[in-house]
């Protein structure tokens, strides 16, 4: 059976001043696959994303929805079904872990649905169940970094944007992020656009792979081709393609 094409960029720029943030970016997004962006500081890879969630303008170019033609406007591309979780965690520390997860279902009106909603992502991520009364403040980078990804849960997305998950993290932590990150996406059939520097937990996971520099796509692949080919030693180390 075929997957659907969630979500397409088609020759995206988007202009910072007089810079090219991104240069003519194609990227495609399949249900139920893990997506890696990967480059240097700078490259446009949390450009990206920001541009999928409405937060930057688009210069040119079109980003499309299961095909169809949409202006990315933040609180629309929720109700679409696309989630956001961006670096640095940003929980709303002097709440409570399930006062985090119910602002994360903002959209939804039901209060029995939400309280539905809350259980099933508790079951992801027991270890945030079990402190569900506790101010988010008090908890470990770790930890709030998975109650982060849940909150990003609470729509229910059919697309998981990620900035930097494992951003400031020990590896043991890392290693667990990243975990979390995989059982979403099969126990849910998430699909998941990822923007990460630690490149071997991220293409451990993720299917395939964009390579970026500059702003522009210098290479795509399968996760492992993409690891054995050398693009990536070229870009991080600033060689030309």
């Amino acid at each position: 059976m075929e997957k659907e094409i969630l979500l397409q960029l088609q020759n995206i720029s988007v202009h910072y001043g007089g810079v090219k943030a991104l240069d003519g970016v194609d990227i495609s997004l399949d249900e139920g696959e893990i997506v890696a962006l990967i480059g240097p500081n700078g490259a446009g890879k949390s450009t990206i994303l920001k541009t999928i969630f409405g937060l930057e303008l688009i210069h040119s170019g079109n980003v499309l929805w299961q095909g169809k033609k949409i202006i990315p406007v933040s609180h629309e591309v929720v109700q679409r079904g696309i989630s956001f979780v961006p670096q640095g965690r940003r929980v709303f520390s002097h709440l409570t872990i399930e006062e985090n997860l119910e602002i994360g279902g903002f959209i939804v009106s039901d209060k029995t649905d939400l309280k539905r909603r809350i259980v099933e992502v508790m079951k992801i991520f027991p270890v945030l169940n079990q402190r569900r009364t506790a101010k988010a403040g008090t908890l470990s980078g770790g930890q709030q970094q998975m109650l982060a990804l849940a909150r990003g849960l609470m729509t229910e997305p059919k697309v998981l944007l990620l900035d930097e998950p494992s951003l400031g993290l020990a590896p043991k932590i890392v290693k667990e992020v990243f975990m979390k990150i995989k059982e979403i996406n099969k126990k849910h059939k998430t699909a998941i656009l990822v923007v990460e520097h630690n490149i071997t937990f991220l293409l451990d996971i993720a299917n395939r792979g964009y390579v970026l520099d500059k702003g522009n796509i210098v290479a795509k692949d399968d996760s492992q081709k993409l690891f054995e080919s050398g693009v990536l030693e070229n870009v991080f180390m600033g060689k030309s393609i």
